[in-house]
């Protein structure tokens, strides 16, 4: 194996890693899930993030309040394009769609039928630099970038029938799901 193959074998376990972070990521806002959430971020990172711009923790809690009245939440990733700058140093541009729905506002009811939700809808991109410490590659600072954003509604939204539902929180199935593959280190 030439030192170019073993570069570029090097390069594409790093970019399956960010992949994976950024998976982490997603995985922990919709879930509301504060450990997975940090998993994704170095302590010391800093997110500038629509209104909100600074710590992890802050970040944190500024989602929480967010997310207040929501009962779901999906991310989907896009395109996620790697640019390394040294051995443990690189620029991630990773497109995103988010949407979740709550039940309206008093202000907002008139006219909706019972069924009908408040669809809040993003799509945007994460702008990050991305650091290897201590061999993970996770982000140190994220800037987000919107590329549009609306709220409508959603005629029929409310959840109708069996599920299983998707939920903001460890009742969700994936947690019995990966426990039930993974062992109960899981978590």
């Amino acid at each position: 194996m030439t030192e170019s193959d073993s570069d570029t074998i090097r390069q594409l376990a790093d970019r399956a890693a960010i992949w994976d972070t950024m998976c982490r990521y997603a995985r922990g806002v919709d879930r509301g899930d504060e450990a997975i959430i940090r998993s994704a971020y170095h302590p010391d990172a800093h997110d500038d993030h629509i209104d909100y711009s600074g710590d992890i923790d802050g970040f944190i809690a500024w989602l929480a309040v967010n997310f207040e009245g929501y009962d779901n939440s999906m991310h989907f990733l896009g395109q996620c394009l790697v640019e390394f700058a040294g051995p443990d140093l690189a620029m991630v541009e990773t497109y995103y769609a988010s949407r979740r729905l709550r039940p309206p506002g008093d202000a907002e009811a008139a006219g909706l039928a019972p069924g009908d939700m408040i669809c809040r809808q993003s799509w945007g991109r994460y702008l990050d630099r991305f650091e290897r410490r201590g061999g993970a590659w996770r982000i140190a600072r994220r800037t987000l970038v919107i590329d549009n954003r609306f709220t409508s509604v959603a005629k029929g939204g409310a959840r109708q029938g069996a599920g299983p539902w998707g939920t903001r929180d460890r009742s969700d199935a994936l947690y019995a799901v990966r426990a039930g593959i993974l062992g109960d280190s899981a978590g």
